[in-house]
């Protein structure tokens, strides 16, 4: 280990990657103690202590750092930069216009992720008013924060331009850094936001501690488990006709079990906890009620019933067939291996060969999202079951993909470096 180090710190780009990369996200974690100007932190802080931070707040919390416990201008993390991403990726797939872009190389993708960009600003700006109304209502006469027009509109803009600056964060490590610089704030907020947790068991005394030490040895091997679940990958055998004589040259094309990431979990959260949120808006008015007390009941991820988890499970299974069936296309890949001279042993190029890659992007699919689905539900099981809130895990399902997944691509990232290094020593 100490000389795997060792020869990363001999590389001068690779450090200076890592020493850039290390400096921005001193300055993210710096930009999350800043509060919105006219809000009141320590009436937030007063709230959060008598009810936690728990539900749709609690998930965000916990992917954020705990920037919304310190009412920070970053409070809404990368979510609304993310957001923009998925749905440029899905009106690629719709618009005729953005699918040739994204067929364009590198300039197209550069056309995209300035559409992506733009449509950033007015997600931003409106989740800003949803947390705001949100964090503003319900606060048992505290007054977190002024959410009537138009002195809502100052912190709406400083929450925007905090998101902005965290988008650019983001590519600067992507461009100047070890890459992945979204991923990498994230996998920063979730990291920093569990010395936290585990210091308020420990101050909770012996009615949490033995629960928490059991869902500890549940996360290891959670970990594990993601960690095989997020490498594995079934190998299609490939074989290039040789223009000469021979057999021709073999190959294969990996489909990974894992297609879609984390964002099958983050869809389902969005539907989930979107029956809270908008019960949070609707306890003002009497006639609805007892759509509040049915949500509060069955749709609530702080006390999370059979419907909730089912739901939140069957969500996650759903989402990640929808999202690799836009992103996996196998009549476009059966034409690249057919243009290529390639084909599948036993299989008949085009059609038949579109044919085999889907349903083999079926099924590992279908075990693909039940695993998904089952690390998504293991942490509502322990809420369900055991003495600890929501308010009180290490770390959800989506953060211990997110955190697997980025830690592994990192690991690529400077070996490739390191290997560009040794071979710019050799030449």
């Amino acid at each position: 280990m100490f000389k795997y180090l060792q020869q990363i710190w001999h590389s001068e780009d690779l450090r200076k990657r890592i020493t850039f990369t290390l400096a921005l996200l001193f300055v993210y974690r710096l930009v999350g103690h800043i509060a919105v100007p006219g809000a009141d932190p320590t009436a937030l802080k007063q709230f959060l202590g008598t009810r936690g931070t728990s539900g749709a707040l609690g998930i965000f919390s916990a992917l954020t750092g705990g920037n919304i416990d310190n009412f920070s201008i970053v409070m809404l993390g990368l979510s609304p930069y993310i957001n923009a991403s998925i749905i440029v990726q899905l009106a690629a797939v719709i618009f005729p216009k953005l699918e040739a872009l994204s067929k364009e190389g590198v300039q197209g993708q550069q056309e995209l992720n300035r559409y992506t960009r733009w449509l950033t600003l007015p997600l931003a700006f409106l989740q800003s008013y949803g947390f705001l109304i949100l964090l503003g209502r319900n606060t048992g006469g505290l007054k977190l924060v002024d959410i009537s027009f138009p002195g809502v509109l100052a912190p709406m803009l400083f929450i925007t331009v905090g998101s902005l600056f965290l988008m650019w964060l983001g590519e600067l490590i992507t461009e100047k850094g070890l890459g992945n610089g979204s991923s990498l704030i994230i996998f920063t907020g979730i990291v920093t936001e569990i010395p936290a947790r585990v210091s308020a068991i420990l101050l909770a005394g012996d009615t949490k501690l033995s629960a928490f030490a059991f869902f500890g040895l549940v996360s290891v091997a959670m970990l594990i488990a993601v960690v095989l679940f997020t490498d594995a990958h079934r190998l299609i055998p490939i074989t290039y006709a040789n223009q000469g004589a021979g057999r021709g040259v073999q190959g294969s094309i990996p489909i990974r079990l894992n297609q879609a990431g984390m964002i099958p979990i983050i869809f389902a959260i969005s539907l989930v906890t979107f029956p809270a949120v908008a019960a949070q808006f609707m306890q003002t008015a009497p006639r609805l009620q007892g759509i509040v007390t049915f949500i509060a009941t069955y749709l609530s991820s702080e006390h999370p019933s059979y419907m909730y988890i089912t739901a939140y499970f069957l969500l996650v299974i759903a989402f990640t067939y929808f999202y690799v069936s836009v992103t996996f296309k196998p009549t476009d890949l059966a034409e690249n291996i057919q243009k290529r001279g390639g084909f599948i042993p036993g299989v008949r190029p085009g059609q038949q060969t579109a044919k085999l890659l889907e349903r083999t992007s079926s099924r590992l699919n279908l075990w693909g999202g039940i695993f998904l689905g089952i690390v998504a539900i293991i942490p509502l099981l322990f809420t369900r079951y055991t003495t600890l809130s929501s308010s009180d895990l290490i770390i959800s399902g989506s953060g211990l993909i997110i955190i697997v997944g980025v830690v592994m691509e990192l690991i690529r990232q400077i070996n490739a470096q390191m290997l560009a290094h040794d071979y710019e020593k050799l030449v």
